[in-house]
């Protein structure tokens, strides 16, 4: 009888552990099935839809009454409640990374490139949409600015916000390719609907990047980074939520 339940107890424990192995290797197929999907998905798309093509425009009649935030809407992060606290008086952008020329611009020398406003949807992956004017500077301007490295391929932001709203929790951070960083509705948002970016939409500075969903948009940058590759960032899929298995490529 001792015998007969140790051999059943092994059956078992063997049984698990081939079943757990088996879960890991459909995740693994799945995975890499998903991220073959989203890069055909990204080259069909490239192939079909001109690198400058224009989201849509719409008139300020249009504007919504109520554009819904996304994602945080009031970090409470130390370094961002200081800068909040003066009204940004002390906040600088910092571009480095893979490039000949590191930035360090407040928002009084952003101001002072030449700006531009578009009228635009946000499509959030959760299904709604809102539409606002928004006015920021592009980003080709500052990407050309700092000077490219010839092995730069990705833009990073990484903002003040962490999801959880603690101290040291991991802030929220998007990465782009150069096609879309280079677009020429890519913008680095500070005015929404002629006023101050407000801060549950992103202040003080927002990126507006119009061919793609809502969660790439990020929101409250303090830092964008030039690299060749983001595997070394998070958990190495290029996006907060695309480290929680979002797509890295929300073209629309």
């Amino acid at each position: 009888m001792n015998r007969r339940r140790w051999l059943i107890g092994a059956l078992a424990t063997a049984g698990a552990a081939a079943l757990s192995a088996c879960d890991r290797a459909v995740y693994a197929v799945t995975d890499q099935a998903r991220r073959m999907a989203e890069g055909l998905t990204r080259r069909a798309q490239r192939l079909v839809v001109p690198r400058d093509a224009l989201a849509p425009t719409y008139s300020k009649a249009e504007i919504s009454p109520d554009f819904r935030p996304n994602g945080s809407v009031d970090p409470a992060a130390s370094d961002y409640l200081a800068l909040k606290a003066n009204g940004f008086s002390d906040y600088r952008l910092v571009i480095d990374g893979l490039v000949e020329r590191p930035l360090s611009l407040g928002l009084a020398e952003l101001k002072r490139r030449p700006a531009q406003t578009q009228i635009t949807k946000h499509d959030c992956v959760e299904g709604w949409t809102s539409i606002a004017e928004w006015m920021g500077v592009r980003l080709e301007t500052l990407l050309d600015e700092a000077g490219l490295k010839p092995e730069a391929r990705y833009v990073v932001f990484h903002c003040f916000d962490a999801l959880d709203q603690r101290e040291d929790g991991e802030r929220y951070y998007e990465s782009i390719d150069l096609i879309d960083a280079r677009h020429p509705q890519t913008i680095l948002a500070y005015l929404m609907n002629g006023e101050t970016l407000p801060v549950p939409h992103g202040a003080p500075l927002r990126l507006r990047v119009e061919r793609q969903l809502g969660y790439k948009h990020a929101k409250y940058i303090r830092r964008i980074e030039v690299v060749e590759s983001f595997a070394h960032l998070g958990r190495g899929k290029g996006g907060y939520w695309e480290d929680r298995g979002y797509e890295w490529y929300a073209g629309i």
